[in-house]
């Protein structure tokens, strides 16, 4: 009996420690212990303990592949999971073929045993938080077919090793960090398929041997910097159907200069080589070749040129793009009559094609885009089956009667062209328009009815034309319509809502500013409960404000200056309220709380009776309510006159002074009085000043050249009281003091002359036929400083047609010799960007300081002028929706001129990004100054980013540095770093351990762990948010990634990508 109980135990023991979780379950549960965040329980619910199965597998465990008793497959593919893993615990796996976790925010590192994984056929993480470099033991997995580590933040090169994978089909490692030469070892992997290694920042040359890759159908290398000359031979023998070498600085071979793409693989189907620097031209006098195949072909952002071809040798061609070239000449018939054509979607805008177009009858084309060139004579009388039809920015003439024969029209834009007459009260039913688009022409005549029938209309944009009568009130109300642009029309009359409305609005945008509007302010708006944006400024509105205004529970941004609205102002105003100018009206009372975040702009000038219990930043008394002052004692009266007369002494004094010393000067060097005058009356600087009225000059040489090599970014109030006391030329000149072209200290001063005919030389070039006035105007504009840099001054000159321009005055001696600065000037012609500001020309003069370059003028001022905690910042803080707006702006301007131009900005700091109009677009300005400036001109330059904190430190040890794609990055990501913190990159900020600045400050804090510490307290409230908070954190990860190390440091597209998606 006791042996037997004895045997019972032993039999039990035994049992037990065959139940014990086997290695590959203790795998998965050390694995598990990394998720933070399971938002479906996906993996926390179902990998427990109590579902365990003791044969091995746990084959009940969600996402679990078994093989027998051992794991052959762990797939948690878009999940949602947050977790922080070490991949290296999956090599206990032993009989892991498939890895795949795919689209969650898992972060850690690829194991440098990944090696280890010998039976790994399948590995997938891609659109994950994987970073560091790829290691060589990448190459040991000789199993492997399908390997994708897309969409995460690894860095480095790919190393030689990467040709072990010897049986690789698919390898994937697009939209990452990774930098240098892509190595030759690739061509070693015979078995690819599927390559690519779009979007990272891959330079130099593509290996030759690509060709040979028999197998190979994909290839996509798009969005890096690879140089070299386009490989023909590559396109002639591959055997790839899907080619994509956009978004790289290929160049043309001399043979391909003569005819561009003189033969293609028969296997191509897909060839996008856009945004490249080709040339060339699409015909040659021999028989083309045939591309049977090819179906998508874009060659657009270029510099290819000549006529087009007639496409009529592309049996199969469906998608043809060809915007942004050089290309003139008439359009062929076949693209647009063509009987046997196939297109579908065709893109020649941005080129300067002309000639008329008759009809569009080809029956197959949806999408035709001509926009941007210079197109003439009537509309088509024909749009075939056209959905999508952009004609804008042309110089089409005539009227709309043409309209009545179009059909299926979905998108229709007719802006920037030469129309004029009526909108026609017939037209065909579009009853399929959503967005139509007939702004900057000239059509007159009132709103007909017709426009309120279309029933899919979304967009309707008639702006800047001359149509004249009432508002349709059914417009207001159109259930379908979101936009709704009439400003700088002729509109009159009362603005009146239907009586009643059966279908909800869904109006968002409603611009009616510069027309001749009347009445009061309509109780109606408070229906649009939807509305964003609301324009009524530079109207004849009058009365009070009503009420029903805060029914507008959405509205953000609302203009109704420039009115003769009176009384007080509404307290119910809507919180969500972002944007808002009430200015040049007769309002009165107190402004109510909840407006009162706003700067005095938004109420002053105008509204002399409207006060401020706590006047907002930047207001002055005056602007507060000037008519509440207490009344000045008399004594402080006569202190402040005798101080005014004080002050007019010493500056004549001071003038005399100046004066006498010239005369010094010049009678030292042996000059008469006669050439002293001559020498007066032709000033080379253009800038001079009278004090009073007699002879007294001051030239604007001398106060320059005082201030060569200075690294200051504004001109400092003792510099500006220089400035004051020593040009006055005339008592007609207006001349301000602006440091961030925003707020004027407004003198009696000079006018920027830059040159006359009977003074000067000089030429004025126009970079692009948008604007154009002579030198003569150009010499009368009256001048306002903006600030000074290290390389000249910048003006905000007026034209006589009102149009602002931003004129930059080289300082001496930093211009490259005229030739070879108009041959880079030229390359930036024709720049269209939303965030990049445009160059418009510049001025060449005969002397060494009259170089000036000409450009846009931005209003209402810099981010630097907007986000920095200082004395006269414009506005309350940025919000943190405003602030990751501004840097998703910066991002895409700078991704433009890297990809699409080619070239770096070379200067990117706070002061350098411009915030345009009310919605604060930022727009990168002061870009490529390097390619026209001397080498001792860069220097300097990079000298002064260093002072101001936005130097890369490859600039710093280089002796003849030169900005860089990856300097650019860095710069980008101290201007991150700035909107996260509101602290300036120039200052020193207080450390643990004694004065840091703001790139070194962040890191430390990060470090610590205490990331969170660095974010501006503005931006407190809104953080509380958890996406707001989420998104912070991401935006701060993104700049430490911008600071790296040259060799780790992501390209622009990476970082813009990466943003773009927050």
């Amino acid at each position: 009996m006791e042996f037997f109980r004895l045997l019972v135990v032993t039999c039990v023991l035994v049992s037990a420690m065959g139940q014990l979780p086997s290695q590959d379950i203790l795998t998965l549960l050390e694995f598990k212990k990394g998720i933070t965040h399971d938002p479906t329980g996906y993996v926390v619910d179902s990998w427990n303990e109590e579902s365990i199965d003791f044969n091995g597998c746990p084959a009940s465990w969600n996402g679990i592949v078994c093989n027998g008793v051992k794991v052959a497959g762990v797939v948690l593919d878009n999940l949602g999971l947050s977790a922080n893993v070490d991949l290296s615990v999956f090599s206990n796996l032993t009989m892991l073929v498939k890895l795949s976790m795919a689209n969650n925010s898992i972060s850690g590192k690829i194991p440098n045993n990944i090696g280890d994984f010998k039976g790994l056929v399948y590995l997938d993480i891609s659109d994950n938080l994987f970073f560091s470099s790829i290691p060589p033991g990448i190459g040991d997995l000789g199993s492997l077919q399908n390997l994708s580590l897309a969409g995460n933040n690894f860095s480095g090169s790919i190393p030689d090793s990467i040709s072990g994978l010897s049986s690789i089909q698919s390898l994937d490692f697009s939209r990452n960090s990774l930098s240098g030469e892509l190595p030759s070892s690739l061509i070693e992997l015979t078995n690819l398929v599927y390559l690519n290694l779009s979007l990272n920042g891959f330079e130099k040359k593509i290996p030759k041997g690509f060709d040979a890759m028999v197998n190979l159908k994909v290839f996509d290398l798009h969005g890096n910097s690879l140089d070299g000359n386009l490989d023909a031979e590559f396109l002639l023998l591959t055997t790839a159907v899907h080619v994509d070498l956009s978004g790289n600085l290929l160049s043309s071979s001399s043979s391909q200069k003569q005819k561009f793409l003189p033969g293609l693989s028969d296997t191509i189907e897909y060839l996008n080589l856009s945004g490249n620097q080709l040339t060339g031209s699409l015909l040659s006098g021999g028989e083309p070749q045939v591309f049977e195949n090819l179906r998508v072909l874009d060659l657009s952002h270029n510099d290819l040129s000549g006529e087009l071809p007639g496409f009529n040798f592309v049996y199969e061609l469906q998608v043809l793009k060809l915007s942004n070239n050089k290309f003139s000449g008439f359009i062929p018939n076949d693209l647009l009559k063509g009987d046997s054509s196939v297109l579908t979607e065709l893109d020649l805008s941005g080129n300067n094609l002309s000639g008329p177009i008759s009809m569009i009858t080809a029956t197959t084309l949806h999408t035709l885009n001509l926009s941007s060139n210079k197109l003439s004579g009537d509309l088509p009388l024909l749009t075939g089956n056209c959905a999508v039809l952009d004609l804008s920015n042309n110089l089409f003439e005539g009227n709309l009667t043409k309209l009545l024969k179009w059909g299926n029209i979905e998108y229709l834009d007719l802006s920037g062209n030469r129309l004029t007459g009526p909108i026609p009260t017939v037209t065909a039913q579009f009853l399929r328009l959503n967005h139509l688009n007939l702004s900057h022409n000239s059509l007159s005549s009132s709103l007909p009815k017709v426009i309120t029938t279309f029933p899919k209309l979304t967009v309707l944009d008639l702006s800047y034309n001359q149509l004249d009568g009432r508002l349709i009130p059914t417009l207001l109300t159109f259930p379908t319509l979101q936009e709704l642009h009439l400003e700088n029309n002729k509109l009159s009359g009362s603005v009146e809502f239907p009586v009643s409305s059966s279908a909800e609005p869904s109006l968002h945008v409603l611009d009616l500013s510069l027309n001749q509007l009347s009445g009061y302010f309509p109780d109606g708006f408070g229906s649009l409960t939807g509305l964003h944006d609301l324009n009524l400024a530079g109207n004849n509105f009058s009365g009070s404000l009503p009420t029903s205004i805060g029914d507008i529970s959405s509205l953000s941004s609302l203009d109704i200056s420039q009115n003769h609205f009176t009384g007080p102002l509404p307290k119910n105003f809507p919180d969500s309220l972002e944007h808002f100018n009430a200015s040049y009206n007769d309002l009165s009372g107190v402004v109510p709380e909840n407006l009162r975040k706003f700067p005095s702009s938004s109420f002053f000038p105008g509204n002399s009776d409207l006060q401020f219990p706590n006047p907002p930043p930047g207001s002055t008394p005056t602007e507060a309510g000037h008519h509440h002052k207490k009344p000045i004692k008399k004594i402080v009266k006569v202190l402040v006159i005798i101080a005014c007369v004080i002050a007019v002494i010493f500056f004549i004094l001071l003038a005399v002074l100046i004066h006498y010393m010239r005369i010094r000067k010049t009678r030292q060097q042996s000059v008469t009085s006669k050439d002293i005058h001559r020498q007066v009356q032709h000033n080379p600087s253009g800038m001079g000043a009278r004090v009073g009225g007699g002879g007294l000059v001051v030239s604007a040489e001398d106060l320059m050249t005082s201030h060569k090599g200075s690294s200051s970014e504004i001109i400092s109030p003792d510099e500006k009281m220089a400035v004051i006391t020593g040009f006055s030329p005339s008592k007609n000149s207006h001349f301000s003091w602006s440091p961030e072209s925003g707020d004027s200290y407004t003198a009696d001063l000079s006018r920027l002359d830059v040159r006359s005919p009977d003074r000067l030389g000089g030429e004025l070039y126009f970079l692009d036929d948008t604007i154009s006035f002579s030198p003569e105007e150009l010499s009368r504009a009256p001048a306002e400083v903006l600030g000074r840099s290290s390389h000249g001054t910048s003006y905000r000159a007026t034209l006589d047609n009102g149009v602002f321009l931003t004129v930059k005055w080289l300082r001496e001696g930093v211009a490259k010799q005229r030739k070879d600065f108009a041959k880079e000037a030229k390359k930036f012609s024709n720049i269209r960007h939303p965030n990049v500001v445009g160059l418009r020309g510049y001025y060449w003069g005969p002397t060494q300081h009259e170089k000036l370059i000409l450009s846009d003028y931005i209003s209402p001022g810099s981010l630097s002028s907007f986000l920095y905690d200082r004395p006269g910042r414009k506005g309350p803080p940025l919000t943190w929706a405003q602030r990751l707006k501004i840097a998703v702006d910066v991002a895409r301007g700078l991704n433009y001129l890297h990809f699409d131009r080619a070239v770096p900005h070379g200067n990117l700091k706070a002061t350098n990004v411009l915030l345009d109009g009310p919605d604060l677009n930022a727009r990168v300005a002061d870009y490529c100054l390097h390619r026209l400036m001397t080498q001792a001109g860069t220097i300097e330059q990079i000298l002064d980013a260093g002072v101001l904190g936005y130097r890369a430190p490859e600039l710093a040890a280089s002796k003849k540095p030169l900005p860089s794609f990856k300097s650019d990055v860095y710069a980008f990501g101290v201007i991150l770093m700035e909107l996260l913190t509101g602290k300036c990159a120039g200052d020193v900020v207080s450390g643990d351990g004694g004065g840091v600045d703001l790139t070194d400050w962040v890191r430390l804090r990060v470090t610590e762990g205490r990331g969170s510490d660095c974010f501006d307290a503005a931006l407190a409230p809104e953080l509380i948010n958890p996406a707001s908070e989420k998104g912070s954190k991401e935006v701060l990860g993104i700049a430490l990634r911008c600071i790296r190390s040259v060799s780790e440091r992501p390209g622009i597209k990476t970082i813009y990508e990466d943003l773009s998606s927050i």
